[in-house]
């Protein structure tokens, strides 16, 4: 199974369209412009109701994100210090993430599965990146913790 994730282009802050491999819209992403730290929210498109969302914690030295399904934490990211490339601490799941993180290009283990892997898709007008996953309960776990990556990624720059 797929999520296609696009980038809105036209926009003021990190928002994205969620699709499954059908073409048929699932999620909305959108941050919240006038917040403190990070804010990330997931609405279903069908439903309109938020079903998950990203909380940066502000009094962190590195930057530290909680990740929320269905109003519980259920998780958190914590960028670690490193000179050359990103290093997560992720207490989310019993999950592990390994690869390029600023190239988009990573997997996620549980144990010694496979529950995800990410990718950018290049030659297209925004960018769009595919998560690929093989258990549907794993769909928006999935989606939260890349959109947690990515928060820590662009916090370095913002």
């Amino acid at each position: 199974m797929q999520l296609y994730i696009k980038q809105r282009i036209f926009s003021w802050t990190d928002s994205y369209d969620v699709y499954d491999e059908t073409g048929e819209p699932r999620y909305e992403v959108r941050a919240e412009l006038f917040s403190f730290g990070h804010q990330i929210h997931v609405f279903d498109k069908r439903s309109g109701k938020e079903v998950g969302s990203i909380h940066q914690k502000l009094f962190a030295f590195l930057p530290q994100f909680e990740i929320v399904i269905n109003g519980m934490v259920c998780g958190t990211i914590r960028k670690e210090f490193s000179f050359f490339k990103p290093r997560y601490c992720i207490d989310y799941r019993n999950w592990d993430v390994e690869g390029d993180f600023m190239g988009w290009d990573y997997r996620v283990t549980g144990g010694n599965q496979v529950i995800m892997s990410i990718s950018k898709e290049i030659f297209n007008w925004s960018d769009t990146y595919v998560l690929r996953y093989n258990n549907p309960a794993n769909e928006m776990p999935g989606l939260l913790l890349v959109l947690a990556i990515d928060a820590a990624n662009c916090s370095d720059h913002s």
